[in-house]
């Protein structure tokens, strides 16, 4: 019998055994916590568990269960809240209160409950690796589609139940091999190891945009579908809440929030708030297009650096079915210190700060299962990861920060001067940046309009002049400025307040579609070009700013309601007339 040698918090030793392979998941003590095999070598067999090890001693058994730590696969998981190791913490909290114990063997999916399954396939049919055979209403958002198994090829249909009520481990097909030799039973789930990609026919180019209806989002910053973001900044400074807000109005069809190292009120509030917010496009909760990962600071670290492929695993899952799924990852900077304790405790050589010399190429494992992807059975499906850091205090420079920005293309930058100032979202339109503007431009042009991009330049050209001017402003005050350096100060003002900052309370503000910030930008800058003719002219820019322009076009957001363009035209001739008489 395999039995523990040493114990260092997370990680265990056997010594002397030949029974264990590589990143093997195993039952650890008495317990039977669940572990898995992260070092062999002639000596000692290493293990991290992934639940709490006080109390554990030497001598306990350690089983072997020949196969890798596997995500569960099903109907049950849309609407559902999971730790880190997929264990549902709703179920756990009727087993066991309001703290996980140790050891607690629960299936991740209710294995009780029916669905109403519809069988799309019938005996004698040949089936392939990713076609849907059953489908089932998940939720009312989202249907369940059940695939066959990658690495099936012309397999053949010999039974299938009629439509009808089953549960997920109910057998609903048979299928055998071309050649009669193998058999495989089939019910509504499968089991795959976390760390492994799940297969895809071939990547796509990102030409469509991940639509939020946040302004500085959407038009300064975006992010392509099935691309990838970072939302790095301080304590205080809104990625919760700028995360929270992208996800409840973001066109995916699917969020997967994954809460890693959260404080445990803070993650009580997202489930708070998630299961009370209704989702805007259907009228229902949002809980019922929303899969929750909770693993909070107090949970083992161990358990923390699984969570973020857990639930990578369960998007792609979705992904494979034809879904557009967007995760929110808060925080990638837990994450990465529970990789720090890890290694300590393995006794690794440490790099920068202290985190282990593989924390760039585990960054990268992770941002590169994002993808737009044509699925095994032809459709099209995505993963888009935007994932918060956490820097100490607001210190980009730091490794997480760093080597995040190396594999996103899409650099959300918040700021905690805005952020105090109460300008959300925080993201510092000069401080962050977007790589995906040339890949969404034919989208931008075909679909909102053909001088969108243009303006977008525009409007981040007057933000850069004015950041210009800001440091010439403090040494030698604005009244010494020129007219036409006043009017970029004036517009620049209207930009940022106008446009740029929103609010998530105000019906109108807190989702603007595409068409709208577009007629916005069209508005400012004709403002701004308007008074830039009337300068020339010999106009005074005091003239001009005291005409009420300037303070209308800060308040557009609210007075003019979505969809409602026709205002925009009346806007634009009442300028016209305006300058016409100046």
């Amino acid at each position: 019998m395999n039995k523990i040698y040493a114990i260092n918090g997370p990680v265990i030793k056997v010594k002397a055994s030949k029974a264990f392979s590589m990143l093997e998941m195993v039952y650890v003590g008495n317990k039977k916590l669940i572990g898995e095999v992260i070092g062999i070598d002639d000596e000692y067999t290493v293990i991290q568990v992934y639940e709490e090890t006080a109390g554990m001693k030497v001598g306990e058994p350690v089983e072997p269960t020949g196969g890798p730590l596997c995500a569960n696969l099903g109907p049950g998981i849309v609407s559902g809240i999971f730790d880190g190791i997929e264990r549902p913490l709703t179920a756990m909290r009727e087993l066991s209160g309001a703290f996980v114990t140790e050891g607690s063997a629960i299936e991740s999916l209710d294995q009780i409950k029916k669905y109403n399954v519809t069988v799309n396939v019938q005996v004698g049919d040949k089936v392939n690796e990713g076609e849907i055979f059953a489908r089932c209403p998940e939720t009312a958002l989202i249907e369940h589609r059940c695939m066959i198994p990658p690495g099936i090829k012309d397999w053949v249909v010999f039974y299938a139940k009629s439509n009808g009520q089953y549960t997920v481990i109910d057998e609903i097909i048979k299928i055998k091999s071309p050649d009669g030799s193998s058999e495989l039973s089939l019910t509504m789930t499968q089991r795959w190891p976390i760390r492994k990609p799940r297969p895809m026919a071939r990547r796509k180019q990102l030409e469509k945009p991940l639509i939020t209806g946040q302004r500085i989002i959407d038009t300064v910053l975006p992010v392509a579908k099935g691309g990838t973001a970072a939302i790095p900044g301080g304590f205080g400074t809104g990625k919760t809440m700028t995360q929270h807000q992208v996800a409840k109005w973001c066109d995916a069809d699917i969020i997967v929030y994954i809460g890693c190292g959260e404080r445990g009120n803070e993650m009580t509030q997202v489930l708070t708030e998630f299961a009370e917010l209704i989702d805007p496009k259907s009228g229902r909760p949002l809980t019922d297009r929303t899969v929750l990962i909770a693993n909070t600071s107090n949970m083992p670290v161990a358990a923390r650096e699984a969570s973020i492929y857990t639930g990578m695993t369960l998007a792609e899952y979705y992904r494979d079915m034809g879904y557009h799924i967007a995760i929110m990852a808060d925080s990638t900077s837990r994450w990465a210190e529970a990789l720090r304790e890890i290694s300590a405790r393995l006794e690794e050589m440490p790099a920068e700060e202290g985190f282990p010399a593989y924390l760039p190429s585990r960054l990268a494992e992770f941002y590169e299962r994002a993808g737009y992807v044509e699925t095994l059975s032809g459709d099209e499906g995505s993963v888009t990861i935007i994932g918060a850091v956490s820097p100490q205090g607001s210190d980009f420079s730091e490794p997480v920060t760093q080597n995040t920005k190396r594999f996103v293309r899409c650099f959300w930058a918040l700021d905690k001067s805005l952020a105090y100032s109460r300008h959300y979202p925080a993201i510092h339109w000069l401080t962050s940046y977007s790589e995906y503007i040339d890949d969404l431009e034919p989208f931008y042009k075909n679909n909102v309009g053909d001088d969108f991009i243009e303006s977008r330049q525009r409007i981040q050209t007057l933000l850069i002049e004015e950041s210009k001017l800001v440091e010439i402003v403090k040494l030698i005050g604005e009244d010494v400025l020129p007219d036409d350096q006043k009017l970029i100060m004036a517009i620049a003002k209207v930009i940022r307040v106008g446009f740029l900052q929103q609010n998530a309370f105000h019906k109108d503000d807190t989702f603007v579609p595409l068409k709208k910030q577009l007629y916005m930008m069209r508005a400012i800058l004709k403002l701004y070009d308007l008074s830039n003719n009337a300068l020339r002219r010999g106009v005074v820019i005091r003239k001009i700013t005291e005409s009420g322009w300037f303070e209308k076009l800060i308040k557009m957001k609210y007075d003019i309601p979505n969809e409602n363009y026709d205002i925009f035209d009346l806007y634009d001739r009442e300028i016209n007339l305006l300058f016409s008489n100046l």
